[in-house]
């Protein structure tokens, strides 16, 4: 292990740049008072405690990107959207948000991988839009995963419930149980984090294509009973009318599944949270981002095809789609195979959902820790949050967003579960409101770059669709967010009675937050926008640069070392990494 001095050098020119014979070639001077060292495989590993050690490897990284697009709102979630508004909708909808997606994590792999640094995407509204958007973004995306953590230990205690009832065990000890085990996880550091996560999604990845197989064998007659071919999308239809009759009711229906669809992609951003802890990031993000977009293709759009093929949506059982209770009679691939008469695979789909929603908890948990130190960072937290220990864990910053995941055993008295239901319905609304900030930010970034001479082949990675494509999809994003609960406007009183103020309150008051913190905070800490010309792009980056160099020539050292030779990773890219 090499102790080198952080202030050697101040080149602002990325590594990617460089003369790649220049990677063995150390710009470090030795100082046994330096304020880090460099392990045997080129990580950097700080010791002020005041940053985050990049242990995560590049199939880390892959398997996280996939494990956040692939989650209970695909297994599950599809079967509400079936429910309300049949397979031709869903299938249109979520091919058409999967596009949105990808040109939103397009977006933020261009300046993700200009300059990768811990504070996360909210960093990069505070750098290039105004401190204001950075400190409203960091604390709304907070507050959502403090609310998305408890809710999926909800659900885990829920789907034990299929093989323990409450009547015997409280759910609390289940809950008490799964936030013990996540918070350990998260402690031990984030090499066993992310050894961890890459195994879990491997499962979610298996456990998808399995569906995704079964489905089409059920579709083709290839199971035990017959053809379902595309005799659903003709009885009982492609499109099911929603609130209303005629084509109003079908529009109606497919932008239910629209707001659907947008939900179950919600978390596939995490890994703008990342990039300040994974090895070689320029690399590593730009790579799993461009996958986004075969994965949304294979995982999600696959799945809801063969869905609509195999299960109608007028079917009795699906009844329990509407329902909060993630367990597996609430999926629509459960619903599949008991109408093809397979024993035994509910109960197996059952303890999948479990592992599915664990590694959901485990990951949000980890995704609000992250974010509480990043807002420490930009001096938006108190600096406590920004301590670590000699792991690189942000101890303060786990602790209170753990303290809030107690939020979960609400769900342990009957009588609070409806208000907690309102809570999460309240904070949803942040996930899309990321993605609107994070698409503001990039427009920012790019005609910040152009006004300072930037350009594309200076980059080590270019959103293909450039600044109209995050413009578009922007348009899109508020267009979705203004009418997530267009269903307490448009339907009949007559029919469904009363206004549902309840509904409208919590489907739309996270907006009015939102602005509120923006406002608030340009109101009180006088900030102001971030003109093109004064966008900050070089502060802190001749540090990553270094970081990076140092990893590429004890990686370059290492592949001499064993050339020729065929060990695990040899294994993995040549099975695997096909697939992911």
């Amino acid at each position: 292990m090499a102790i080198f001095n952080r202030s050697s050098s101040s080149s602002n020119e990325s590594p990617h740049q460089k003369d790649p014979e220049m990677y063995g070639k150390s710009e470090y001077t030795t100082n046994a008072t330096a304020a880090h060292v460099v392990d045997e495989n080129g990580v950097t590993i700080h010791q002020d405690n005041n940053h985050l050690h990049r242990g995560l490897k590049s199939r880390h990284i892959t398997m996280i990107a996939i494990g956040g697009a692939i989650g209970t709102g695909l297994i599950i979630g599809t079967g509400k959207a079936l429910a309300q508004s049949g397979p031709g909708s869903i299938l249109i909808a979520y091919t058409s948000v999967g596009f949105l997606v990808y040109i939103v994590m397009t977006a933020l792999g261009e300046m993700a991988a200009w300059i990768p640094h811990s504070s996360g995407f909210a960093g990069y509204a505070t750098r290039f839009v105004d401190p204001a958007l950075g400190f409203a973004l960091g604390w709304t995306y907070w507050c959502k995963y403090i609310i998305t953590t408890p809710n999926q230990l909800t659900a885990s205690a829920l789907i034990i419930q299929e093989w323990v009832p409450d009547t015997r065990v409280n759910p609390g000890i289940w809950i008490l149980i799964f936030l013990v085990v996540i918070c350990t996880v998260n402690y031990f550091g984030i090499k066993f984090f992310g050894e961890l996560e890459f195994w879990l999604s491997s499962i979610k990845v298996i456990v998808i294509v399995g569906v995704i197989i079964l489905s089409f064998l059920l579709a083709v007659g290839a199971g035990p009973g017959p053809a379902t071919g595309f005799k659903y999308y003709k009885n009982p239809g492609a499109f099911k009318p929603y609130i209303g009759t005629g084509a109003a009711g079908k529009f109606y229906g497919f932008w239910s599944s629209l707001v659907n669809a947008v939900f179950a992609y919600l978390g596939t951003e995490l890994i703008g949270v990342t990039v300040g802890e994974a090895q070689n990031p320029r690399k590593t993000i730009p790579r799993a981002i461009k996958l986004t977009f075969y994965r949304i293709l294979f995982f999600y759009c696959l799945s809801v095809f063969f869905l609509g093929m195999i299960v109608p949506y007028n079917s009795d059982d699906l009844k329990f789609a509407n329902t909060q209770k993630s367990k597996a009679s609430a999926s629509p691939f459960v619903v599949a195979i008991k109408l093809a008469g397979i024993k035994a695979l509910p109960d197996i789909l059952n303890a999948c959902i479990l592992l599915f929603t664990f590694s959901a908890s485990n990951s949000d948990l980890y995704i609000a820790s992250r974010t509480m130190y990043g807002l420490a960072e930009e001096g938006h937290a108190p600096r406590i949050f920004k301590w670590t220990d000699k792991r690189g864990v942000p101890v303060p910053a786990l602790a209170i967003s753990a303290l809030f995941c107690c939020t979960a055993f609400m769900n342990a008295a009957s009588s609070s579960t409806v208000v907690f239901g309102y809570f999460v319905n309240l904070t949803t609304i942040f996930g899309l409101l990321s993605w609107i900030s994070l698409l503001v930010s990039h427009i920012w970034f790019v005609r910040a770059r152009r006004a300072q001479g930037i350009t594309d082949n200076q980059l080590a990675y270019v959103a293909p669709f450039g600044l109209w494509g995050s413009i578009i999809a922007l348009f899109f994003c508020c267009l979705i967010a203004l009418t997530k609960n267009f269903n307490v406007f448009t339907r009949s009183p007559k029919t469904y009675g009363d206004f549902d103020y309840k509904n409208f309150i919590t489907g739309y008051l996270g907006i009015p937050i939102y602005l509120i913190c923006i406002f608030g905070y340009k109101f009180f800490m006088k900030s102001k926008g971030v003109k093109p010309h004064e966008a900050d792009f070089y502060s802190g980056k001749d540090e990553i640069d270094r970081e990076e160099e140092a990893f590429l020539a004890a990686q370059a050292e290492k592949e001499l070392a064993n050339e020729g030779k065929k060990g695990g990773s040899w294994f993995y890219r040549t099975f695997i990494a096909w697939l992911i």
